[in-house]
């Protein structure tokens, strides 16, 4: 059953003290139950904030493994903190939310959404199925001096955003270090269900999709009356609406070893758009966040680290 505030005033209603704040977490957690994470029992009983499992007698938190792990900030603050990212329409950037909490200092802020920015992404999330435009583009532009599809200064991205009638359904990007096949072709597996149509522009690097198990359908920009952006509208109205909102709401202040995780966010808003409840957002949020493990600063500073520790 799906459990979240419908408004700000129920939120803090229902979500004021840590106690609240901890047993909602632990009913996203646990959904059936607590769970052991040493021997996996089923029964436990309170240590002050810790749980003590019944059999085994390891102590545990609602909040470890989590990106809540070792807070010192009261649960009640990050829920208003995930209240706040969700229910902007265009999003938070780190000098809103650190006026809106009242935080001491700009890097908490920005942590904190980076934290948060981790858990928009729901291990095991559905891939894009039926008719799907795929597409690269740069974050900025071309550069100058730069032949075919290489980059040096400007971020390169991959967009699959998947059809529905004449509109857009759901959407997966990714920062991609250029547009060779070896950089291409894992993006539509890991994206998309096998057996979909693929709709690509003639670029020679989506050519061995067909063999992966594809309907590989191919729009030649060079040999058609048509624009791109109109052989493949959706991507390209995708890619606009991007760049709008990383001007607009960060003003376009983004690096490209964090871009990912923005592209993430960007994500996660677009599809549930259409959502007639934020709060429902709200709770997508809390439940993805007891589901992702926690990041320290340092990761979240250097990111090629994180990757390694993977």
């Amino acid at each position: 059953m799906e459990e979240y505030p419908r408004d700000l005033t129920e939120m803090e209603a229902n979500y004021s003290t840590e106690e609240d704040c901890r047993a909602y977490l632990a009913r996203l957690r646990w959904p059936d139950g607590f769970r052991c994470p040493r021997c996996g029992g089923g029964k436990s009983w309170p240590v002050r904030t810790l749980l003590e499992c019944a059999s085994c007698g390891f102590q545990s938190s609602v909040t470890a493994g989590t990106i809540f792990q070792d807070t010192r900030t009261p649960l009640a603050v990050w829920f208003r903190a995930m209240w706040w990212v969700t229910t902007q329409k265009n999003g938070a950037s780190a000098l809103g939310l650190q006026r809106v909490l009242g935080l001491k200092s700009y890097e908490t802020a920005w942590t904190w959404l980076h934290k948060l920015r981790r858990a928009m992404v729901r291990p095991g999330r559905d891939l894009l199925s039926g008719s799907v435009e795929v597409d690269e583009t740069y974050l900025g532009g071309l550069e100058e001096g730069l032949r075919g599809r290489l980059t040096e200064k400007k971020a390169l991205i991959i967009v699959a955003a998947q059809e529905d009638g004449k509109g857009i359904g759901r959407i997966r990007m990714r920062q991609i270090p250029d547009a060779s096949a070896s950089s291409l072709e894992p993006f539509v597996t890991e994206s998309i269900v096998l057996g979909s149509v693929v709709h690509t522009d003639g670029w020679a690097g989506y050519t061995g999709i067909a063999a992966k198990g594809y309907v590989h359908q191919m729009s030649v920009v060079k040999t058609s009356k048509k624009k791109a952006s109109e052989l493949l509208p959706r991507v390209h109205r995708v890619v606009s609406l991007l760049n709008r909102w990383l001007m607009g709401t960060h003003q376009g202040a983004v690096s490209h070893k964090h871009l990912d995780y923005y592209l993430d966010e960007f994500t996660f808003r677009f599809n549930r758009r259409r959502s007639n409840s934020r709060g429902k957002l709200f709770f997508r949020l809390a439940q993805q966040a007891v589901a992702v493990e926690p990041v320290t600063y340092d990761l979240i500073v250097h990111p090629k680290s994180e990757t390694a520790a993977k």
